[in-house]
């Protein structure tokens, strides 16, 4: 148990912190999975961009090792890269 308010303090506040970060990388999962499902290539495209600010800014908090973003983002791409776009 903390004996200080300080540490009792910075329980809370990591503790914020942590929900923040589980839920910023959950979302970010999800987003890459809904990516890696579209069989549309322009639907695909579209959404890329975002996935690829999310695990940018994953990266630059620390949340997620700057290579494993960067393996992320490729994957994606060479994913999306090989779909063929449909005619509707």
């Amino acid at each position: 148990m903390a004996n200080h308010k300080s540490a009792e303090k910075r329980i809370r506040s990591s503790h914020t912190k942590y929900l923040r970060n589980r839920y910023q990388l959950k979302t970010c999962r999800t987003f890459i999975k809904k990516v890696s499902k579209l069989t549309d290539k322009t639907a695909a495209e579209q959404l890329l961009p975002k996935v690829f600010s999310m695990l940018d800014k994953l990266a630059a908090k620390n949340i997620v090792h700057k290579n494993k973003s960067a393996n992320s983002k490729a994957k994606l791409t060479k994913y999306v890269n090989r779909l063929t776009a449909t005619v509707a």
